[in-house]
């Protein structure tokens, strides 16, 4: 793809802000609604959806099968859906 990011730096950027989404995501909701129960339903939604990229991106290529090699995860998604009517 031509648009495909190659500078390190910006890269680096690019995860920061993601980060730094996810934090002020999780601060607005607590803000909004401050119990402990939205507190840790906020760290396991967080803690999930990483371990479901991690799945999606790492475990399904190395441990299931490595053709597996998709650009995002409603690429992966799809792909998955499509081989599983099969």
């Amino acid at each position: 793809m031509p648009g495909d990011l190659k500078s390190k730096r910006l890269i680096m950027l690019k995860g920061w802000l993601f980060l730094a989404a996810a934090l002020l995501a999780a601060a607005g909701l607590l803000l909004q609604s401050w119990s402990w129960r939205t507190a840790v339903l906020v760290g396991v939604l967080a803690w999930a959806s990483a371990r479901f990229y991690y799945f999606l991106f790492y475990v399904l290529e190395k441990y299931v099968d490595p053709s597996l090699r998709y650009a995002g995860v409603l690429d992966q998604i799809r792909a998955l859906l499509r081989r599983g009517k099969k």
